[in-house]
C-alpha cells in the first residue's frame, strides 16, 4: 500500500475513534486515525471521569492519554488535519483534508463528534472569549470568586455547572423549562455546594458587556417579563451540532438533528462507511456507549475489508 492508502480510515480521535483504532489494530488491519486537534477530543475538556467503570478517580486528559497509548500499541497510525470531504472511490473511499491531502481506504469509521450549539443571541459572538465560554474545564479558573451563569438543562449543563462551583462565588443555572433532562444525581451534585441558584422557565435574550461580560438580559417564559442578571461569565450548554456535513451527497442519512443514522453494525446506508460516538443518532451520548459502538463499528469495518479482499481474490482467480 502507498503511504496514504489504508484498509480502514478513522475520522476523529476522541474516545470512539481511539477505541475503533484499538480494535482495527487488533484485527491486524492497516489503520489511520485523522484528527483535527488534540487526540482524545472532548476528554481534554472534561475535569473528572466518574461515569466510566473503573475510572472514577481519573481526569479527562489522563484517560485521553491512556486511550491513545493503547491504540498505538496495536499499530494505529495518527495524522492531523481537518477532513473536508468523504466520497466514494471505486470499491473504497477517498478522504480529503483542508491542507489538500488525500487518503484512500476500503472502509471508513466516522467518529468526528460535533461542537457546542450557540445561543444565537446578541453579544454572544462579540464577547466570545471575554466571558462567553463553552468549556468549563478550559476557562473556569479565570472566574475565581466571580458570578457565573450556566445555560441549559441537560447532563452537560449540570456537570459543567457543578464543576464551576469550584471557582465561582455564585453559579446561576438558567433553563427554559421547569424540569431538567439531566439525571437527578447530576442535579444533586450541582446543588451540593450551596452556591447555586436555578432560574427556571427562562431564556437568555442578550449578553451585555463592554469588552467583557457584565450582565444578561433574561426573559421569563411564563410572564414575558425581562430582567437584568449581573454576571462575570456565561457558559452555554444548550445542545450539540454533529459534524455530519463532510459527506458526498447520498452517502449517509441523518436524523432531524443532523446525526448519522446507522444499523446495528454501526453501518450507514453506504456499505463500508460506519459511524460511532456523538455524531451517530442515538439515545444518549456518553463515553461508555461511544466506546461500545466504536468496538462494533471497527470489527464490522474489518469484516468489510476482508470481504472486499476476498472478492478481489475471487475475481483474480476467475
Amino acid at each position: 500500500m502507498s503511504d496514504n492508502q489504508y484498509e480502514i480510515a478513522i475520522i476523529g480521535g476522541g474516545p470512539a475513534g481511539l477505541t475503533a483504532a484499538l480494535y482495527s489494530g487488533r484485527s491486524r488491519v492497516k489503520t489511520v486515525v485523522l484528527e483535527r486537534g488534540a487526540v482524545g477530543g472532548q476528554l481534554w475538556n472534561t475535569a473528572d471521569i466518574d461515569d466510566y467503570p473503573g475510572m472514577s478517580m481519573e481526569t479527562g486528559p489522563e484517560v485521553a492519554t491512556k486511550f491513545e497509548e493503547h491504540a498505538k500499541k496495536f499499530g494505529a497510525e495518527f495524522t492531523f488535519g481537518t477532513v473536508t470531504k468523504v466520497s466514494k472511490d471505486g470499491e473504497g473511499f477517498k478522504i480529503e483534508t483542508d491542507e489538500g491531502d488525500e487518503y484512500n481506504a476500503l472502509a471508513v469509521v466516522v467518529t468526528v463528534g460535533g461542537e457546542a450549539r450557540k445561543l444565537g443571541v446578541p453579544g454572544e459572538q462579540e464577547l466570545a472569549g471575554a466571558g462567553v465560554s463553552y468549556c468549563a474545564v478550559c476557562d473556569g479558573a479565570f472566574f475565581q470568586d466571580k458570578t457565573i451563569a450556566v445555560v441549559g438543562g441537560g447532563d452537560s449543563a449540570l456537570e459543567e455547572g457543578a464543576f464551576l462551583t469550584r471557582y465561582g462565588s455564585k453559579v446561576y443555572l438558567i433553563h427554559r423549562r421547569d424540569e431538567f433532562r439531566a439525571s437527578p444525581l447530576l442535579v444533586e451534585h450541582f446543588d451540593a455546594s450551596g452556591k447555586t441558584e436555578k432560574i427556571l422557565n427562562s431564556e437568555v435574550e442578550e449578553i451585555v458587556g463592554d469588552g467583557k461580560v457584565q450582565s444578561l438580559r433574561v426573559k421569563n417564559n411564563e410572564t414575558g417579563e425581562t430582567s437584568i442578571l449581573e454576571v462575570d461569565a456565561v457558559f452555554p450548554f444548550v445542545g450539540f451540532t454533529p459534524h455530519s456535513n463532510i459527506f458526498e451527497d447520498g452517502l449517509v442519512e441523518t436524523d432531524d438533528g443532523g446525526h448519522i443514522i446507522t444499523d446495528f453494525k454501526m453501518e450507514t446506508k453506504t456499505p463500508g462507511l460506519f459511524a460511532a460516538g456523538d455524531v451517530r443518532s442515538q439515545y444518549v451520548r456518553q463515553i461508555t456507549n461511544a466506546v461500545g459502538d466504536a468496538t462494533t463499528a471497527a470489527l464490522a469495518a474489518a469484516a468489510h475489508v476482508e470481504s472486499v479482499k476476498h472478492a478481489r481474490a475471487a475475481t483474480a482467480a476467475a
